[in-house]
């Protein structure tokens, strides 16, 4: 559910005092279907909404109409405005905000301004290039799975052209940042990564769902491989003192260190797809990690050695280390360093 419409929903139930389902989709320009599911995820998600049925029923906030949202406790508060605020990018859903604030409990209303304040986005990368947005193709495709419609997809692979393809869009992913689109396709279940998603049609044909599908389970099945992937391979190597934040930010989890040698080096282990992946990787560190195994990736290191020879020659002074700074490191440390965290 997007966090704009959470907080429209909540204030047109606690303006209102009790609403019908139809008349949250007028409210909302949602289908009533979309309504529905609204009005159960807040109750689900633990704001006190509840539903009565018959004649003069409808949907209401606990202790009916009021001008405050009372029934919201100082966590389920803080928790709203945590969702909201990092997401608070556009001028409509600032406003909204502000409103909510002040129809909240003078109280809660502190813990709610500072749960605003508690985040910030920045569109841009450390090299201060703006990183395209996906929020375009997120809400369409947000909008696409809560009210199940088939959509016609366009996406783009690394690589590869851009093409078209009519999918059944299940749910939405997010992993390490990067969210990505669950969908059955002719082919089975799909993730397609949204910043390689081109355009959004809807079709208007319902979507179709696999019998007992399940998000999380779905995502696992679909995550797995993919990860396994990243570790099929194991790199056995001693390094030099100092090249443990390097190799932190190349590998992450699939760094194991052990123990010191007698020599002062590390034993370490590293995972990955292939030898030659690895040894591309840990080829910046030069003499700083020699690689004791496989002999794939020791034969791909000697190659590129050979190959950088080729182009660069060999330094003058035989023995001079890379950063000429006498102490036999590569440098790497310095220059792989970059903003904290």
């Amino acid at each position: 559910m997007r966090a704009d419409r959470l907080v429209a929903l909540l204030l047109f139930l606690q303006s209102r005092g009790r609403v019908t389902v139809a008349e949250v989709a007028v409210e909302l320009g949602v289908a009533e279907r979309t309504a529905r599911r609204d009005l159960e995820a807040l109750a689900t998600s633990g704001v006190p909404v509840y539903s009565q049925r018959g004649r003069g029923g409808g949907w209401s906030l606990v202790g009916g109409a009021r001008t405050d949202l009372t029934g919201l406790t100082a966590d389920e508060s803080r928790a709203l405005f945590l969702l909201a605020g990092p997401s608070s990018a556009t001028p409509e859903l600032r406003t909204a905000l502000r409103k909510l604030v002040r129809a909240l409990p003078a109280t809660l209303r502190p813990d709610a301004e500072a749960a605003v304040r508690a985040g910030v986005v920045d569109a841009t990368d450390w090299s201060r290039t703006e990183v395209t947005t996906d929020a375009p193709r997120l809400d369409a495709l947000q909008r696409a799975v809560i009210d199940g419609v088939r959509v016609r997809l366009g996406y783009a692979g690394p690589g590869r052209p851009g093409s078209e393809r009519t999918v059944h869009p299940l749910g939405i992913a997010s992993k390490a940042g990067v969210a990505y689109l669950v969908a059955d396709t002719e082919r089975g279940l799909r993730t397609f990564r949204l910043s390689r998603v081109t355009s959004v049609e809807p079709t208007g044909e319902p979507v179709v769902r696999p019998d007992g599908f399940d998000l999380a389970t779905a995502w696992r099945s679909l995550a797995g491989p993919v990860e396994d992937r990243m570790h099929a391979v194991t790199a056995r190597a001693l390094a030099d003192p100092g090249t443990e934040t390097v190799l932190q930010r190349l590998f992450g989890g699939r760094l194991r260190i052990g123990a010191v040698g007698a020599d002062g080096r590390l034993e370490i282990e590293v995972d990955g797809p292939t030898p030659e992946v690895l040894a591309a990787q840990l080829a910046g560190l030069g003499a700083g990690v020699e690689v004791l195994g496989p002999p794939g990736t020791r034969a791909r290191l000697a190659e590129l050695a050979a190959e950088l020879a080729s182009v660069y020659g060999v330094p003058d002074g035989g023995g001079a280390d890379a950063d000429g700074d006498g102490d036999g490191g590569t440098g790497a440390a310095e220059v792989v360093q970059g903003p904290a965290g």
